[in-house]
């Protein structure tokens, strides 16, 4: 898909139309860039097909990389996967919201772009100014705001220093306290767990809310 040339706009998180203004881009398939808890992301429509090849494009990133997805809450899983399963319960009760990623079966009447694979990871995250766009838009898929490759930015400003003239507007939230991407936890099939991508949450952390009672590959 070829990536046509925006002028890019910075947006105040603290701009009483913030919200509106993200909500007003994203219903119209397009994409930007947030703060979220952990670094900053670019993010469009879960359900829009259009947005998340744009967010390949934006990236240049390779298709058999899957997008990960955001949510506001537990119940907006149903919208992604058949299988909320109990190891997957259990790390989400510790964890959510925070920097886990979740790997679960995925529905087949999501978009193909979204993930070439039979799984899709999805993040709660602990944000509470994102968190409400979820609410009132559903969950979105969300890859960190970064060219493939480049450093995870950290502020709005790294943000444009990768991708200016890429996507329509950039939220600037200040600096994302966290710093360090989400671990990813493969928990599709309950009978082998596998930490896919160690993160802000360690490998040691993630066994002692999974004890013994399930296998876990680190």
């Amino acid at each position: 898909m070829k990536q046509k040339p925006f002028r890019t706009k910075l947006i105040p998180q603290s701009d009483e139309q913030s919200a509106a203004k993200v909500l007003a881009v994203l219903q119209n398939h397009g994409v930007v860039a947030l703060p979220t808890d952990t670094v900053y992301g670019i993010a469009g429509l879960v359900s829009s097909s259009i947005a998340i090849r744009q967010l390949y494009a934006i990236k240049d990133r390779n298709a058999m990389k899957a997008i990960p997805v955001l949510i506001s809450d537990v119940r907006q899983i149903e919208q992604l996967s058949d299988n909320f399963s109990a190891p997957a319960q259990l790390l989400a009760e510790r964890f959510w919201p925070g920097a886990l990623t979740i790997l679960l079966s995925k529905r087949p009447d999501l978009p193909s772009e979204l993930s070439a694979h039979a799984t899709v990871g999805i993040r709660m995250p602990a944000h509470a100014w994102l968190r409400d766009i979820l609410r009132q838009c559903g969950p979105l898929a969300a890859t960190s705001a970064n060219l493939s490759g480049g450093a995870n930015p950290i502020t709005a400003q790294e943000v444009q220093t990768q991708l200016d003239g890429r996507l329509e507007c950039i939220v600037d939230g200040g600096v994302c306290r966290g710093g360090i991407p989400s671990t990813v936890v493969d928990c599709s099939d309950e009978q082998n767990l596998k930490i896919v991508r160690q993160g802000a949450i360690t490998a040691h952390q993630i066994a002692q809310v999974l004890k013994n009672n399930f296998s876990l590959e680190i």
